[in-house]
């Protein structure tokens, strides 16, 4: 009597907790979704599941009826409480964990040097997203800055994968996640000159065409206002018609 009071208390604090999911009825089924945080790269335990209820005509794809098809999985992203278990959220059956689970298919994870400046005062935390500049010279030995690669989603700072997103960590090194591409471009980058991450909106995925900038994009002026020397207008001096511009190893004349 008293084993079976004991369990009945149990399964009723159980509950209270959201631990246990009610009995599902005619119209619903029971998916799997988190008791509680669920980090990447981490295999999942049983105690961190449970049963929700929820309407047969809703049900979403590829989501787990069962606990046990779920327990000692691995993560490849953190899951939340009460977020819905899906595949595409976890590493491949066979996965052994750690942050290679994390890697989404067909991409690599690449680690470059950062400082304070270049790591974006340690804000650049797991799962943001940064785009890369490359400052260097060119054949010319003229300086000039570009962006590289966009929208690079971080994995890693320093030998960490989850990082609290209140508190900004200043590191020496930053993990990130590239296709081979992407990888081949940044490591070519990284031998010509001096990396910088520029930290992104979440929301934002709208990669940025640019040229580039050189020394006299920063120097040029595009307007040239009248000097004043009392209370007369004096012009400044008229520009010229065309200035040489070195791109690289290609040399033309433009307009300023």
């Amino acid at each position: 009597m008293a084993l079976l009071l004991g369990a009945l208390a149990t399964f009723f604090v159980a509950r209270g907790l959201g631990l246990v999911g009610r009995a599902a009825s005619a119209s619903e089924v029971t998916l799997v979704v988190a008791a509680s945080t669920i980090y990447s790269g981490q295999p999942i335990e049983s105690a961190q599941l449970k049963l929700l209820a929820w309407p047969k005509e809703g049900v979403p794809e590829q989501s787990f009826t069962k606990s046990s098809l779920v327990a000692g999985r691995i993560a490849k992203q953190t899951i939340y409480p009460g977020e819905l278990l899906l595949e595409p959220k976890l590493a491949g059956i066979d996965s052994r964990g750690g942050l290679a689970a994390a890697i989404e298919s067909g991409k690599r994870a690449i680690s470059v040097r950062v400082n304070d400046v270049v790591g974006v005062a340690g804000f650049a935390l797991p799962g943001s997203y940064v785009d890369v500049l490359v400052s260097a010279k060119d054949a010319a030995n003229m300086p000039f800055s570009t962006t590289v690669l966009n929208r690079i989603k971080v994995l890693a700072v320093a030998q960490e994968t989850e990082a609290d997103p209140a508190k900004a960590k200043v590191v020496n090194a930053v993990t990130l996640e590239l296709t081979p591409v992407e990888a081949e471009k940044l490591d070519l980058a990284r031998s010509i000159g001096a990396l910088s991450l520029v930290l992104r909106s979440e929301n934002d995925a709208v990669d940025v065409a640019s040229s580039g900038t050189r020394l006299d994009d920063i120097l040029r002026s595009g307007n040239r206002p009248s000097a004043r020397v009392v209370g007369k207008s004096v012009s400044a001096p008229a520009a010229p018609d065309t200035v040489t511009s070195i791109r690289g190893i290609a040399k033309r004349q433009e307009q300023p």
